[in-house]
């Protein structure tokens, strides 16, 4: 009888380690992908078609043309933290997230010199949902747009879900995000009304005027959170 209980005992204890270990590998290769579809994204914004990319092609590119800062919110690069360090907090309100490191807020930033392009992530309230993206500038001026993308959300298909197409990004490229040294973003216009000379608008979504204005309000709150960094290296 003893025996019996020292085998269960010992299949017990066995099992619970061999769970323990393959929930811990798991939990490592989601880590890993949500960290690939970032990094995915972020080139996609600065306009490196990604179709042929592995996911070693990509984290190969990283290491050789990207540079990953965190600065403090008064523009300042930090050098002793990296990214990795950071931990997101999503206002569920609005959609911003916000980045800490021992209950100190800094800011992300990605550069691409290959590219001479400057990417942020940018995130707010669409109709449905929190649409998370990355926005990408010129690193000479800082105003010039090189491309936005959109990888989450949950917005309609067919509607709100066309800030995820190509048409819709493309509309960015070329804009300014700053006129006469004033910072003014990018404003999404009623769809078919936006001023096609204008280098501050683009063209809406046909009937999705809530995730149109949504974009319009958080690219400029976001941008804006970055200035203090533009305004120091421009």
């Amino acid at each position: 009888m003893k025996n019996k209980y020292i085998f269960i005992l010992t299949i017990t204890i066995t099992a619970s380690l061999l769970l323990s270990i393959a929930s811990e590998s798991l939990k490592l290769i989601t880590l890993k992908n949500v960290e690939i579809d970032k990094k995915k994204n972020v080139l996609s914004a600065i306009g490196i078609d990604i179709e042929s990319f592995n996911n070693n092609s990509i984290d190969n590119y990283f290491s050789e043309n990207i540079d990953s800062l965190v600065i403090d919110l008064d523009g300042n690069v930090v050098q002793t933290l990296s990214i990795n360090d950071l931990k997101e907090v999503e206002n569920n309100q609005n959609g911003e997230v916000k980045y800490f490191n021992n209950q100190n807020e800094y800011l992300p930033i990605y550069k691409d010199n290959n590219k001479n392009a400057l990417i942020i992530p940018i995130s707010g309230k669409g109709l449905w949902s929190t649409l998370f993206g990355y926005f990408a500038i010129d690193l000479d001026n800082f105003s010039t747009v090189k491309g936005i993308t959109f990888y989450k959300h949950k917005e309609t298909p067919g509607l709100g879900a066309e800030v995820s197409k190509k048409w819709f990004q493309n509309n960015f490229i070329g804009k300014e995000i700053y006129n006469d040294g004033n910072l003014v973003s990018i404003a999404v216009s009623k769809a078919g009304y936006a001023d096609k000379n204008s280098l501050y608008e683009v063209d809406g979504i046909s009937g999705a005027t809530i995730t149109s204005n949504g974009v319009s309000s958080f690219l400029m709150r976001d941008l804006s959170r970055y200035e203090k960094y533009f305004k120091k290296n421009n």
